[in-house]
């Protein structure tokens, strides 16, 4: 599936998150987040750049060298994965997709090098899976527009330097009415609120945002005007493959804890993989990731031929999420009285693992999905 370069890319990433990552995953827990310098050098090696065209300054990888990029990050580090996926996935790869030649000019080379991380402001106090039902306004006011508005659950919400906005253009038009803005967030009126204190992904910054009397110009349009729920459906099955894969990822890292602490405990004079419950749940675990893997990988390989997988995209993130809690359940298990506590880092994957079932379209709204898509 991999060419030469993707293979070489994603050994790099696996270096990259067993050393410089998954050593300090307790640490930057405890903290809240991780250092700002982490996010440079993830830059610097070019992660944050991936799907970013060469023209720019990125390494214009395919769909599936990102997917496996993104398992290796996972494995190290579940909310940092996340700050990748949002960055690329959800701003950078719409830009790249809808902006203008200035657009892309003006904003890629910088986020591709990570010096400006991107956020997608969709979500609302209100408003989770239902998009179209979004409060954020923009009144048209001279050769520009004022955002006024909430958004919530803002991953990247903190840390982010451009971000993309979704606000009502036409009230009267429904979900008909919508633009996207690209919107700096050192706009005046730009409001970082509250960073959420959340039970795991620690490490990802979540933020309330209020938009302020917010003025963009014309050029602050991404895609054309009223069509932002259009560019916001076209990219689903691209991050719901994405939140696939890092399921896979943390999922893969809690199965490699529990298979070396498996066979490193001894309990009754033998090792306790040696324990048939034990062998057989780790086969179990190995066998969930392996399918998982698999299924990501085609569906990405879909992607990158430009066939409609929506419902593969569902199938990829209803599967992985729910998987990787098991799995992870399980390593904790295997870990005994161990697994529980924070000094080993199945309890710390175990809770950045969760939100997976959540973010990107819950599993319900992906069963929803699913048997449309199979009923039709």
């Amino acid at each position: 599936m991999l060419d030469e370069t993707e293979q070489q890319i994603r050994e790099t990433a696996r270096r990259y998150a067993a050393e410089k990552l998954a050593p300090f995953g307790y640490d930057w827990d405890q903290a809240g987040g991780c250092p700002d310098t982490v996010v440079a050098e993830m830059g610097r090696l070019g992660f944050l750049g991936l799907l970013a065209p060469e023209v720019y300054g990125g390494s214009g990888l395919s769909f599936v060298g990102f997917m496996a990029v993104m398992e290796e990050i996972a494995a190290g580090n579940g909310g940092l994965s996340t700050l990748m996926h949002v960055h690329q996935m959800g701003t950078l790869g719409p830009i790249a997709k809808f902006g203008t030649a200035e657009q892309k000019s003006r904003f890629i080379p910088a986020m591709a090098r990570g010096e400006a991380i991107g956020a997608f402001l969709l979500t609302e106090p209100g408003t989770g899976s239902d998009a179209a039902s979004i409060k954020t306004r923009a009144r048209r006011v001279g050769n520009g527009w004022v955002l006024d508005g909430t958004k919530q659950f803002i991953s990247n919400g903190a840390r982010a330097k451009i971000a993309i906005v979704l606000a009502v253009t036409d009230p009267d038009a429904g979900k008909r009415g919508i633009t996207a803005f690209l919107v700096p967030t050192d706009t005046p009126g730009y409001v970082v609120g509250r960073v959420e204190k959340k039970l795991g992904q620690r490490t990802s910054d979540t933020a309330q945002i209020t938009l302020e009397n917010c003025r963009v110009g014309d050029d602050a349009v991404l895609g054309d005007l009223n069509r932002g729920l259009p560019l916001t459906l076209s990219l689903l099955a691209d991050g719901r493959v994405s939140i696939a894969a890092q399921a896979v990822g943390m999922a893969r890292a809690a199965f490699e804890h529990a298979l070396s602490y498996a066979k490193e405990r001894v309990t009754f004079g033998v090792p306790l993989i040696e324990h048939q419950a034990v062998a057989f749940r780790l086969a179990d675990m190995a066998t969930q990731i392996e399918i998982a893997r698999n299924f990501v990988m085609s569906t990405a390989e879909k992607l990158d031929d430009g066939i409609e997988c929506l419902k593969e995209a569902s199938m990829a993130k209803l599967f992985a999420g729910e998987m990787a809690e098991r799995v992870c359940s399980d390593a904790i298990q295997i870990h005994g009285g161990y697994g529980y506590l924070q000094d080993f880092p199945v309890e710390r994957i175990y809770r950045d693992v969760r939100v997976c079932q959540i973010y990107e379209g819950t599993n319900d709204i992906q069963r929803l999905i699913i048997v449309r898509k199979i009923a039709s």
